[in-house]
């Protein structure tokens, strides 16, 4: 599974995202928390149609995208969410 934070660098919110993804992936053994900015990387923010930082996306072992949210997540939400990506 993998856990993505889609930031800004002018986006204090996304610090406080950084540190709930870090803290829901030692819940997650395998999880991998990747980060997008979208200042470095417009084509990809705007192929993952990002309107808003911080974004948290949320995909399977397939990658296939299960979760997104707009907005700082809580620990228990990420946890909850990633349950969608876990195999059946």
């Amino acid at each position: 599974m993998e856990l993505t934070l889609i930031s800004s660098s002018f986006c204090g919110a996304c610090a406080r995202t950084r540190s709930v993804l870090a803290d829901a992936a030692r819940f997650l053994p395998g999880a991998t928390v990747t980060e997008l900015d979208v200042a470095r990387d417009p084509d990809a923010a705007e192929a993952l149609h990002i309107r808003f930082t911080p974004t948290v996306v949320i995909r399977d072992d397939a990658g296939v995208e299960v979760f997104r949210a707009e907005g700082v997540p809580t620990v228990p939400q990420v946890l909850t969410a990633a349950v969608k990506a876990l195999p059946d």
